[in-house]
């Protein structure tokens, strides 16, 4: 099967960063359950894996999944997604904030923390967990206020209550405490200090603990200038780095794309001078994050840990950097917002390989389930990606991308509006306002998505769009097995 573009650019990428892996060597997993370390950023794109050439402690043979997606691109729809299992229409969370989305929106009793826990794990949490946290109270009548609360599963708790790098307040089991500006409260720093600790002291404890941590980075926060605050060692390291503009950067013909896409205009140069400092300064926040993740394996490998330690990174969703007129934000069905990374390492199993099977984090639960010998009490929509470790396997060959999407900005709020579209190997045919409008690219011959097809007269392509309707019907309202039957042939 042809390899399209951006996956030929994520296999360079990754072959860097399997170049300078270091610590150990094959060996296989304990007969007691694994610990699992989950490494998750936010709104990192696959370019930016390019500056983390310190991550050398993912795995001694990394497996890179290079066909993985978010079923819903934007923060807390594709957070909640990785706790259940499930597309956000199951889930509930299709927003970031109420009445469809945010904290507490989700039932946090019934969740990945909740079944591990269960299963006998001693399980922590790091960082960011889900928008609204901190602020929307899961229930007023407990006498504990929403910054205090704990979502039900985790046994210790550090969660973010502040979008910022500086001058920031952690939830810390209960009690809140606050962070300044000095050097040392950076806070992919101070994150990686408390994951640190938190495996030093499991070193001598036989019970499979599961770690989540979640880097703000490389989010916005509310510095001046735009993008993220990088940490003070690391400003300016890419000044000279210039803004990438591919063939759908500052698109010039939008005549094929929706009306509410039609009516972005074109990028001057001060929006362009203002994406090219935030992508620097993303680049930069990524480079703490890069040394963090290699100082927590480290960490791993001298306790022991290591060679019973699964490891995932990956990200909660991509970003735009101009391409299609965006100068900011993900929530669109185009590559740059629904791929993200994914590298999985599990001793004994990994062996430097690259999966292009197409992969999704309706996934990852299953798949930590399965390693833990979990029971969950959701009927989770995702697939273990443990067989595809192990050979050629029966595999879908349809995931449904779903979400809400900013049309326009009015002073009193913004207008959203529902979307679903099924994403192919091959192509991805979308649908928007109840079908009324609609987008289908050929992503082999069209990878940067210029050129819809959804009117085009050739009937191949119209026999296409009605198969690719028929599986979007069944996968806007799929629910377990359902959402994974089309495993035969690829239209």
């Amino acid at each position: 099967m042809k390899e399209s573009i951006f996956s030929r650019m994520i296999r360079s990428y990754f072959t860097i960063l399997l170049i300078i892996l270091t610590v150990g060597s094959n060996i296989g997993i304990a007969a007691s359950r694994p610990n699992i370390v989950v490494l998750m950023t936010d709104d990192q794109d696959i370019r930016s894996m390019e500056v983390m050439t310190r991550v050398q402690a993912i795995a001694p043979n990394a497996t890179i999944f290079s066909n993985n997606f978010v079923s819903n691109p934007l923060c807390c729809p594709s957070r909640a997604t990785f706790l259940t299992g499930q597309y956000a229409h199951n889930h509930g969370v299709m927003s970031n904030t109420p009445p469809d989305g945010g904290y507490k929106k989700l039932d946090h009793s019934n969740t990945l923390p909740v079944w591990l826990q269960k299963a006998g794990y001693y399980t922590a949490h790091i960082g960011k967990y889900l928008n609204g946290y901190g602020y929307q109270d899961t229930n007023p009548n407990d006498d504990i206020p929403a910054e205090k609360e704990i979502p039900a599963g985790w046994n210790e708790w550090y969660g973010m209550l502040n979008y910022s790098y500086y001058n920031y307040n952690l939830n810390e089991n209960g009690n809140i405490v606050f962070y300044g500006d000095d050097a040392d409260n950076y806070q992919t720093d101070v994150y990686a200090r408390k994951a640190i600790d938190f495996i030093q002291k499991r070193s001598s404890d036989s019970t499979p603990f599961f770690l989540s941590i979640a880097f703000l980075s490389p989010h916005d926060d509310t510095s001046i200038p735009p993008g993220p605050e990088p940490a003070e060692r690391h400003k300016g390291v890419f000044n000279n780095k210039p803004l990438p503009q591919p063939p759908s950067f500052n698109e010039a013909d939008m005549s094929d794309k929706p009306f509410f896409m039609q009516a972005l205009p074109l990028m001057d140069s001060d929006v362009i001078e203002t994406i090219t400092v935030s992508y620097r300064r993303q680049h930069e926040s990524l480079l703490a994050v890069d040394e963090s993740v290699e100082k927590i394996i480290n960490t791993l490998n001298d306790t022991g840990k290591l060679n019973n330690t699964v490891l995932i990174f990956t990200s909660d969703n991509g970003f735009f950097h101009g391409e299609h007129r965006k100068p900011s934000e993900k929530e669109l069905l185009y590559e740059e917002a629904i791929r993200v990374p994914l590298i999985i390492y599990i001793p004994g199993l990994s062996h430097g390989q690259t999966i292009n099977k197409l992969v999704a984090n309706i996934d990852l639960a299953p798949t930590i389930v399965e390693l833990a010998g979990a029971s969950t009490e959701r009927v989770m929509d995702g697939l273990s990606l443990l067989p595809l470790f192990t050979g050629h396997v029966n595999w879908r060959t349809s995931i449904l991308i779903e979400g809400k999407e900013t049309i326009v900005k009015w002073e009193d709020g913004k207008w959203q509006e529902r979307y679903a579209a099924v994403r192919t190997d091959r192509y991805i045919y979308g649908e928007h306002f109840y079908g009324l409008v609609k987008e289908f690219y050929d992503l082999y011959r069209d990878p940067y998505q210029l050129r819809s097809l959804h009117n085009s007269p050739s009937p191949a392509h119209q026999q296409i769009i009605r198969e690719l309707k028929q599986r979007l019907a069944i996968l806007g309202t799929c629910s377990g097995t359902n959402c994974n039957q089309f495993s035969s042939s690829e239209p």
